[in-house]
């Protein structure tokens, strides 16, 4: 059996990681993209980077493939991506798929609880009306 810690290991070893406290710089960048791959219950409770893009992290393969009934325009944009998630560990399995897919991507490999640690800003999630 493979486990996801092992699984997590070797996708951080072909990716970029890129440490919470470092990851705050890429906010005015306009080639930058933050995705969140969090739950909605996750952002409802604790909110998410100001400026973030939210993608449930079950439906990233659909919303990324252009192909699918399901894609986004955003990820079509010309842009690095940067995931991230609570601890790291479910945007480093993303980000390699998404690398695999022909994203440029990378992760905040210590995760939204080290982007709160760092001191870094919280945005409250939009909660949408209806």
């Amino acid at each position: 059996m493979k486990h996801v810690k092992d699984m997590v290991a070797e996708a951080n070893a072909v990716l970029d990681c890129i440490p919470a406290a470092e990851a705050a710089a890429l906010l005015q960048d306009p080639g930058v993209r933050l995705v969140d791959l969090r739950d909605v219950r996750e952002l409802e409770r604790d909110g998410m980077i100001p400026g973030a893009f939210h993608c449930p992290r079950g439906m990233l393969e659909f919303w990324i493939d252009p192909e699918s009934p399901y894609a986004k325009p955003v990820f079509r944009e010309d842009r690095r991506f940067v995931f991230y998630c609570a601890s790291g560990w479910r945007s480093a399995l993303s980000a390699k798929v998404a690398q695999d897919m022909g994203l440029r991507v990378a992760h905040v490999s210590d995760g939204f609880k080290g982007w709160k640690e760092a001191g870094n800003p919280v945005a409250a999630y939009p909660v949408r009306e209806g």
